[in-house]
């Protein structure tokens, strides 16, 4: 939002598409078809590029500073959680809220 400044976005959750969705549902299933794994191949991809864009409405410049909340704990429990950290600008990771 330009002009307007953020100190912090919270994400609940990891952005994957609806699989329901009709145009998910068919990329997913032509990865399948042709023996892909369509999670790791788009499913994870499209999250991350989602999740991305959403911490670019905190940190636009390289002096900007600010908080990213991600408060799902998949990014620690599964396996493509360290995926979704890796994409991030470098920062300081923290699983605690205070010091």
């Amino acid at each position: 939002m330009r002009g307007e400044s953020f100190s912090c976005v919270i994400i609940d959750k990891l952005p994957f598409a609806v699989p329901s969705d009709p145009v998910v549902a068919a990329r997913q299933r032509h990865i399948d078809q042709q023996g892909g794994s369509s999670f790791n191949e788009y499913s994870v991809p499209s999250a991350i590029i989602t999740l991305k864009q959403g911490v670019g409405r905190l940190i636009r410049s390289a002096s900007d500073r600010g908080v990213i909340a991600l408060l799902d704990v998949r990014l620690l429990t599964k396996g493509y959680g360290q995926q979704f950290l890796e994409s991030l600008p470098p920062c300081r990771i923290t699983r605690r809220l205070m010091r």
